[in-house]
């Protein structure tokens, strides 16, 4: 079988979003949750959470289980946006779903104590301009969460593919090096805090499933924690 079509992910999601649940759904997924649970603080009580390419709204549902008074999510798709609001039960008083940009977050400068970013700046070229909006929209003093493929899995020719009806398709992925994440932090103004590189859990892995075996021997996502300055 060859390689399935490469889609711009706007494309990419609206076939996607009726079949992609609100929990991580793969080990690389789960790998790269269990790393920013880590990260994330375990009482979110009195702070304001925004997840920013939210999709189905995962990282909303582990911001409200821990205690996060408002929650903002953005996602270029609506129908990812439909598919998170169906994940959530509807409206709620303490979530707002709204589409945008990862370059341009419908919400004010500081707005967020807390951002999160999960799985979503590969879907973009420039790094650089994704952290400097995240910035904007984090109040000073605040955290980032971010966390993407290892780039590794993009030099081992690894696709972020899903599937639609009776056919595949993968989602157009950039792979950004460590020393972009460096370089672009600093252009920002962000601390590095944390970063780490998680591994697949082999008990994750699906009896009979046909994968990459190097996957178990590789780092397969960067997860970042960063800091603004107060």
């Amino acid at each position: 079988m060859g390689r399935p079509p490469i889609l711009p992910p706007a494309e990419a999601y609206a076939l996607w979003a009726s079949s992609y649940p609100a929990h991580a759904h793969n080990p690389l997924m789960q790998a790269e949750e269990r790393a920013m649970l880590g990260l994330l603080p375990d009482s979110l009580r009195g702070q304001a959470v925004l997840d920013a390419g939210c999709g189905s709204g995962r990282y909303i549902l582990h911001a409200l289980q821990r205690g996060a008074t408002r929650v903002t999510g953005v996602d270029l798709s609506p129908e990812m946006l439909a598919r998170a609001r169906a994940e959530l039960g509807g409206a709620r008083a303490d979530v707002q779903l709204r589409q945008g940009s990862l370059t341009a977050l419908p919400v004010d400068d500081g707005w967020a104590d807390l951002t999160i970013c999960g799985l979503v700046v590969g879907h973009l070229e420039n790094l650089a301009a994704a952290l400097a909006e995240l910035r904007r929209a984090t109040r000073p003093g605040g955290t980032l969460l971010c966390s993407d493929v290892h780039p590794i899995g993009h030099a081992l020719g690894w696709l972020r593919d899903f599937k639609a009806g009776d056919r595949h398709y993968a989602v157009r992925h950039t792979p950004h090096l460590y020393s972009d994440w460096h370089a672009a932090c600093a252009a920002s103004g962000l601390r590095i805090e944390r970063v780490l590189e998680p591994m697949l859990d082999p008990a994750d892995i699906p009896a009979g499933a046909h994968f990459d075996r190097t996957a178990l021997e590789v780092p397969v996502a960067l997860v970042f924690q960063l800091r603004l300055p107060a």
